[in-house]
């Protein structure tokens, strides 16, 4: 009898002890695994969390001279925060943030430009001009080295093929035709526009280039001038 009480005693155990396991790996926050990394340029800071999925309305960022503070709802339930005191002032009116399918994007606008030489820190540092090879290896959260250059091309190409929607569609629109255009249609665009009120955009100069470009609103509008 004291032989099968051991044994049923033993098993009991055993299975406390898995049960311990695996409520112990249960509870493993998952905020514990994200990971984020951060780069610069000459006119900014950036900062990418390694996070996906989430809903732009879980997600808060706010900046102010020396301090960013992000905060993310995960899809678990979870609150993820990232609170840093930077190393120099940024500009918190021009810093902006986006949210992606695979991560979090937070840029930061420099107020000089001066290489970093780590993200947070208190007190003087040494200040150095900003040059273009610094962004090629610089250290980050991770503790290793990447092409920076080549993930600057990667987000800009990510940037180009979002999908936008509305006015923000319309604008961007406007912006690669004005950027990819000639003089003539950049004039052309500037001169109907300023003419017309922001009623009219044209590209074609041989037309607005020889006439006054009149108000022109939509039938459902009414034009007023200030």
């Amino acid at each position: 009898m004291a032989a099968d009480a051991s044994r049923l005693l033993g098993d009991s155990s055993t299975d406390l002890d898995k049960k311990q396991v695996v409520e112990t790996t249960e509870k493993t926050p998952l905020t514990s695994k994200i990971k984020y990394d951060w780069y610069q340029t000459e006119s900014h800071v950036m900062i990418t969390i390694m996070v996906k999925n989430v809903d732009k309305n879980d997600v808060s960022v706010e900046f102010s001279d020396k301090e960013l503070s992000a905060l993310v709802r995960l899809p678990t339930g979870e609150d993820y925060s990232l609170k840093r005191v930077l190393l120099h002032l940024i500009v918190p009116e021009q810093s902006t943030f986006k949210v992606l399918s695979t991560k979090i994007e937070i840029k930061m606008k420099k107020t000089e430009a001066i290489r970093w030489e780590k993200l947070e820190g208190h007190g003087e540092t040494t200040l150095k001009h900003f040059t273009p090879d610094s962004t090629l290896k610089y250290p980050s959260s991770s503790h290793h080295t990447k092409n920076w250059d080549k993930l600057v091309v990667e987000i800009k190409e990510e940037e180009k093929t979002e999908k936008l929607e509305g006015d923000a569609a319309l604008n961007q629109l406007f912006q690669q035709i004005y950027s990819d255009g000639t003089d003539e249609v950049k004039r052309a665009m500037n001169k109907s526009f300023m003419e017309s009120g922001g009623t009219v955009l044209s590209t074609n100069w041989s037309d607005v280039g020889k006439r006054k470009v009149d108000v022109n609103p939509p039938d459902d509008m009414e034009w007023k001038k200030l």
